[in-house]
């Protein structure tokens, strides 16, 4: 008998014979207990080996759920930092709006100030001007008067007075106030001359009221009204026209 038919005869009968014989299956276990485990102890190994699955499947749950915590903490925490770092930059976009505003303030004030600075001190100065001029111009028609009077009384023999009366009634200013006037007389001639640094329009008029006065206070005809002045507005050449009043200013013209 050939190993083959051996073999084939073995796998026929020995599970009849480990069914029916106790012999021969303790005999077949005690051979192969060296190459399989006992279920007992199988049982016992699979389930030491789904224990430590199960052991190292919840250690790995842990680990990934601390990773998980670490995660979201480190999340919160990141998401804290940019919240406190955008809390920075608003609070810093809001000081330098306000440092804006402040400056932006400041400098509205000194410009302010300066423009105020400007017009006091234009006007100081033109109040400066102003009182300079007009001093000048007092001044100068006093030379011009006493220089004039000095030259007529002393050389011609004229008579030259500087009127200073009372109006009581404001016929020449509207309301009561000294008036004063200039009068040159020659035998019988009456001359009443206004000397001013400016004459307006207005002025012709108060000028030939002031020789209206003159002639009701001292009950005299005066011959010519004559206004010697550097500066006459060209409005008030018609008046004097009309008025009859005689001007010599700068271009050194008679106007009658």
């Amino acid at each position: 008998m050939v190993e083959t038919e051996i073999r084939d005869l073995i796998r026929r009968e020995l599970p009849h014979l480990i069914a029916e014989d106790p012999g021969i299956r303790d005999f077949i276990l005690r051979t192969v207990s060296e190459y399989y485990t006992p279920r007992d102890e199988f049982s016992d190994r699979f389930d030491r080996i789904l224990a430590e699955l199960q052991r190292d499947r919840e250690e790995q749950r842990l680990k990934w759920d601390e990773q998980n915590r670490k995660w979201d903490e480190q999340r919160l925490e990141d998401a804290r930092k940019w919240e406190e770092q955008r809390l920075k930059w608003e609070e810093q976009n809001r000081k330098w709006d306000e440092q804006r505003l402040e400056d932006a303030r400041k400098w509205e004030e000194q410009r302010i100030e300066r423009e105020r600075d400007r017009e006091e001190s234009d006007r100081r100065y033109n109040s400066t001007i102003g009182a300079l001029g007009s001093r000048w111009g007092v001044c100068s028609e006093a030379s011009f008067r006493n220089g004039l009077q000095a030259i007529l009384t002393e050389s011609f023999g004229v008579e030259v007075l500087n009127l200073q009366e009372k109006d009581p009634e404001g016929e020449v200013f509207g309301r009561p106030d000294q008036v004063e006037i200039d009068v040159i007389i020659q035998n019988g001639l009456v001359i009443v001359c206004e000397l001013k640094a400016s004459m307006s329009k207005s002025d012709m008029y108060t000028f030939d009221r002031k020789v209206a006065f003159y002639q009701k206070r001292y009950q005299r005809s005066v011959n010519r009204k004559i206004v010697i002045s550097p500066m006459v507005d060209t409005r008030a050449l018609p008046v004097a026209e009309q008025l009859g009043i005689e001007v010599y200013s700068y271009a050194d013209e008679v106007r009658v």
